[in-house]
């Protein structure tokens, strides 16, 4: 059964499972609802991160706010009903960074960096169509798909870590050190950690939901968590950023590195999300593809075009869309539950940042670590194993699961060269090794 609400109404029960295939993928409207609202609870503290982010690169704060609780709603929307995916569409931590901070530091106008972020999308939005982006998730070897949900869940319980306040991480070095553990926000996150594996464990629907709310009203007692003031407030204008596209000031020699630091980010750190995601969704087949997974590139590659129109650059599924699938997310309503929590955040912004994020960091370390334990799936054998392993270390090393991503793929050519065992490399692996190379020579070396 779906739910108790197809009792009264069988034409819901109907159009639910022709446009969503609840029943096929053996999920309940209530339990995709629920899915949504924790998806949307351990994404909004990026309604705080990306304006902050951007708005250090000069870019109006409160506009940019405005955009990207827009963005999300409308990106995420687009994902549930065309992709039929629980996956949400906002903009990327990484590519907020480029702008606001890389890009600016190097004198580069935010309206620029908002046009090389619009040209990559578009570069995405022509490999989509050709069906390229397709081709190279086919090619990668299915031993590195499966380390793929271990090297980003390991990055996501480093991100609740360091969310909670348990780790710091230095910008320039990345080198990672324990916090201290007497602050509060540790303690909220603690307190948070302990209800989520209690409540798991017990099978409790909502679990990560529950313990997020848990969280929240233990940190009122230590003065992490601030209620509100006035809960409801109206959205600000988005003239300051609207339409701010510097195209033509991107289409230069010199934007030509900056804009292949945004397509190779943003391409691997969203192929990773979509098959990491996607597997703890249960959605992939016996190959580690996910099927029509040119829907949610298609949706993604739009995003990230049209979104520096509106101020935002690099939207793309994020990671924290592992929380609704671990909630039991496994359709495009988990991703309507959560753009319908975004398009109330226009007028609910200040409920929003409200909730700490030593509350939700509890739900990212459990679900990392939840999907780090993939990698026993992974072969035994050397020339296998090795390249996933180290895969997992540069992504921790280089705190970016894109850059891990990109040097396990190349670790995985060059291992099976050097045991000779090069006729079991796709060539199409060959090709790929090249702008991985160029890729971490150009980026990736320290200059």
């Amino acid at each position: 059964m779906l739910c108790s609400v197809h009792y009264g109404y069988p034409w819901l029960q109907s159009f639910l499972e022709s446009r969503f295939q609840l029943h096929a993928r053996g999920s309940t409207l209530g339990r995709e609802i629920i899915a949504g609202i924790t998806s949307f609870l351990t994404a909004a503290y990026l309604l705080v991160v990306i304006p902050t982010l951007l708005s250090g690169g000069g870019m109006d704060r409160s506009a940019v706010t405005t955009a990207t609780i827009l963005m999300f709603a409308a990106a995420t929307t687009l994902m549930a009903l065309y992709a039929n995916l629980p996956f949400l569409v906002g903009p990327g931590i990484g590519g907020s960074v480029l702008v606001g901070v890389t890009l600016a530091s190097a004198g580069v106008p935010w309206q620029r960096g908002l046009g090389i972020a619009c040209l990559s999308g578009a570069l995405f939005v022509v490999l989509t169509v050709l069906g390229a982006r397709e081709l190279v998730t086919r090619i990668i070897p299915k031993q590195i798909k499966l380390g793929l949900a271990a090297s980003i869940g390991i990055f996501i319980a480093l991100l609740g870590f360091r969310n909670a306040g348990m780790v710091s991480v230095d910008v320039r070095t990345h080198a990672f050190a324990l916090g201290d553990f007497t602050r509060p926000e540790v303690v909220v996150a603690l307190v948070g950690l302990a209800l989520a594996v209690l409540l798991q464990a017990r099978r409790i629907p909502g679990a990560v939901l529950w313990a997020i709310a848990g969280a929240a009203a233990v940190g009122v007692l230590l003065s992490v968590t601030h209620p509100p003031v006035a809960p409801l407030a109206l959205p600000h204008t988005l003239a300051p950023v609207l339409g701010q596209v510097s195209v033509s000031g991107a289409l230069t020699l010199a934007a030509v590195p900056y804009l292949f630091v945004f397509f190779a980010s943003e391409f691997f750190s969203t192929l990773g999300t979509t098959l990491a995601v996607g597997d703890l969704a249960g959605l992939l087949d016996a190959n580690g593809n996910l099927p029509n997974i040119n829907r949610p590139f298609l949706v993604d590659s739009i995003a990230a075009t049209l979104g520096p129109f509106f101020g935002v650059p690099a939207m793309t599924a994020v990671i924290e869309s592992s929380a609704g699938a671990q909630a039991g997310g496994r359709t495009g309503i988990t991703a309507l539950a959560a753009a319908a929590c975004f398009a109330l955040m226009l007028f609910l912004v200040p409920v929003a940042l409200a909730v700490p994020q030593a509350a939700t960091a509890p739900a990212l370390i459990l679900i990392g670590l939840s999907m780090f334990g993939s990698i026993r799936h992974v072969s035994g054998e050397f020339t296998d194993l090795l390249p996933v392993l180290l895969m997992v270390l540069l992504t921790v090393m280089a705190n970016s699961f894109g850059t891990g991503i990109a040097g396990g793929l190349l670790a995985h050519v060059a291992v099976k060269l050097l045991a000779g065992r090069y006729r079991e490399l796709h060539w199409g692996l060959y090709v790929l090794a090249v702008p991985l190379g160029v890729y971490f020579w150009t980026v990736v070396r320290p200059h």
